[in-house]
């Protein structure tokens, strides 16, 4: 074995024992790493050689490394699919994921103008406003606001949402979902969300607008979540006859 190929099988060894750990929980995520000096002690290698271990693990999304502070395990990352119609929290459940919903307000109120004209409401009608918190890996990753029309509204409006997804909450009431048009884009998290994810005003997020319709075509609920940048990811599968995805330049 050449001197380049045993130094590289060395840091490789180490991210691997490194990865194994991490995956079994033996680090959990959000957890600090001993810091360099000591694994390269207790490795038996140098500095150099444990970074270059490090830096397999930062490109694998194991670990972030915050200069100053130290290197901490990744926090698991939600995927958020696009080639289904689901409720997020039954997206989420079906990844195998434990995510906990909060009801953090539910009333019937005038639409502002953006939500009556996506419902095709007249001015000054209603809508609930379900206003839902959900937690990923113990923490608050997403802030989402869900506006129903009524009159199906008021056939769930008391349903327990922290219990049952908005969509079983239409389909329970009869309401059969077709169809659903949403845009992601990046943004800023704004005063209102970062209360709620307890995150500074101003962090990276993703922003889902979502409005789904009808059997007859009929915009039922409008509904914008604020998802954490740090905890979710999107993916997705291509075919040629499958998901059609469009880009576009964000306003």
């Amino acid at each position: 074995m050449t001197p380049d190929a045993g130094h590289e099988a060395r840091y490789r060894a180490i991210a691997a024992d490194l990865a194994a750990k991490i995956r079994s929980g033996h680090y959990a995520p959000g957890e600090a790493l001993p810091p360099q000096r000591e694994l390269s002690v207790s490795y038996g290698v140098t500095l150099m050689t444990l970074r270059q271990a490090l830096r397999e693990l930062s490109d694998e999304r194991l670990i972030v490394q915050q200069p100053g502070r130290g290197t901490f395990v990744a926090p698991p990352h939600l995927a958020y699919q696009l080639d289904s119609l689901r409720s997020l929290v039954d997206d989420l459940l079906k990844q195998g994921h434990d995510v906990r919903t909060a009801v953090a307000g539910r009333a019937v109120r005038r639409a502002p103008a953006r939500i009556a004209a996506e419902l095709r409401l007249r001015p000054g009608d209603t809508a609930l406003r379900l206003e839902r918190v959900r937690e990923f890996a113990g923490r608050p990753a997403v802030h989402q606001v869900s506006w129903v029309r009524r009159p199906v509204a008021d056939q769930i409006r008391d349903r327990d949402f922290t219990a049952v997804s908005l969509y079983t909450a239409l389909a329970d009431a009869g309401v059969t979902v077709a169809r659903a048009s949403e845009v992601v884009r990046p943004g800023l998290l704004d005063p209102a969300a970062a209360r709620h994810l307890h995150e500074p005003q101003g962090s990276p997020v993703l922003v889902s607008s979502r409005i789904t319709y009808t059997l007859d075509a009929t915009p039922v609920v409008s509904d914008q979540a604020t998802i954490l940048g740090s905890m979710m990811e999107i993916r997705t599968e291509r075919a040629a006859t499958g998901l059609s995805l469009t880009w576009g330049a964000t306003s």
